[in-house]
């Protein structure tokens, strides 16, 4: 028994890299670092994170989560039926078209596929080539998918929580006024990879309840199958990681909440109908009900009286290592006051060996920062801030 269950776990995890979605998401996330890179050198003629730095985020967390949310599926017997996969497959590649990132949640794959599986059992539809999963599906899929998606939409939650804040990028826009100000922005793509049990094949039962959700199949495959996890937010009233992490936090109630309500569809599938219809407009809520919050708020990043406002930091640079933050004012540099980019670094050139600031941080308080400066520290001190004689194109939409 163990062997069997060895050999097909080895066979579960190399047919990771036979999906498409698995190399798509790569290349989406390559894309979004290199348009991310482009905009950012256009707003400050320098970049913050490199390109590879979406690329960087796809995997070590969210294969982490997908571990843990495996070990939870195959000691419940979660059972997915193929045609699920297949379709949960389809929508992520069919809702990453419409260029709305966010779209490619969980809530919204899973979700659709959930509706399609019952649309395509209820009218018999023909579907090429993959004919006898589709028409091997029965209500018993409808509580197996909704555990499903609530596990993965709190594996979102949590992936919003601890990473999306890491590496928000700053970004230049005219706000409706007219005035240049700044915004955080975070695009990001993250793979939860879950092995799943397919019905068919060489596994059979261990234990006499196993497995809680069953398809009427008496053996079962093991697939390691990569789930798309999007995420996108603008932020413009609050700092960044304050924002976010809210977000993550609401997020992870909401599939929580699924994953109670979805427990109970095991004794009334009828109602994991509803369930998945609740999480889809719960998700879309948080979406709608942040960005209002956020709209309603003044600009964070905007020009202040009493000092330069620091919207980025290049990671590595003097600046981070001197400890700066983003939200922070930098009031006087080399004991002269600051009000504008020109007159920072005119200060700055009084001491190149040596500089001191003096730094409002984001609870108001005053501390002194300094440091010796070296030939080859990059781009100044490397700081980014709000900057008044630019134009720009992009407006808040």
């Amino acid at each position: 028994m163990v062997q069997v269950w060895l050999f097909e776990l080895l066979k579960g995890t190399g047919k990771l890299f036979l999906q498409p979605v698995f190399y798509y998401l790569i290349f989406l996330s390559g894309i979004l670092g290199v348009l991310r890179v482009k905009r950012e050198r256009k707003n400050f003629n320098t970049r913050t994170f490199d390109a590879y730095f979406e690329l960087r985020q796809l995997f070590p967390l969210g294969v982490i989560l997908g571990l843990v949310l495996s070990i939870i599926i195959v000691t419940t017997g979660l059972t997915v039926p193929f045609a699920a996969i297949l379709l949960i497959a389809a929508f992520t590649l069919l809702w990453s078209l419409t260029t709305n990132i966010r779209l490619m949640s969980p809530v919204y794959t899973i979700g659709a596929a959930f509706f399609g599986t019952i649309l395509i059992a209820e009218y018999n539809l023909n579907i090429p080539i993959f004919k006898e999963a589709f028409q091997a599906i029965d209500e018993k899929v409808y509580p197996s998918l909704v555990i499903l998606l609530a596990l993965l939409l709190i594996a979102e939650g949590i992936l919003i929580l601890k990473n999306a804040s890491k590496g928000s990028s700053p970004k230049l826009v005219k706000s409706r006024r007219g005035q240049n100000v700044g915004i955080h922005e975070v695009k990001r793509f993250w793979m939860v990879p879950l092995f799943l049990l397919i019905p068919g094949d060489v596994l059979t039962l261990p234990v006499d309840w196993w497995p809680v959700f069953p398809i009427g199949a008496e053996s079962y495959t093991l697939i390691l199958v990569p789930f798309a996890v999007g995420f996108h937010q603008q932020i413009q009233g609050m700092l960044p990681k304050q924002s976010i992490q809210l977000h993550g936090r609401r997020v992870i109630a909401l599939g929580s909440l699924t994953l109670i309500l979805a427990a109970i569809g095991y004794w009334f599938p009828i109602i994991s109908i509803g369930v998945v219809a609740l999480a889809i407009i719960g998700r879309e809520m948080i979406s709608l009900m942040l960005r209002l919050k956020d709209d309603n708020l003044p600009f964070y990043f905007s020009k202040k009286n009493n000092g330069l406002m620091i919207i980025g930091i290049i990671p590595e640079s003097p600046a981070d290592k001197m400890g700066f933050q983003v939200g922070e004012l930098v009031s006087k540099v080399n004991g002269v006051t600051v009000r504008d980019e020109q007159v920072f670094y005119e200060a700055l050139q009084k001491n190149r060996a040596h500089c001191k600031l003096e730094v409002l941080d984001t609870n108001g308080e005053i501390r002194f920062v300094q440091r010796a400066l070296y030939e080859g520290d990059h781009y100044e001190l490397g700081i980014l801030f709000v900057q008044d004689d630019r134009k720009f194109d992009e407006r808040i939409g």
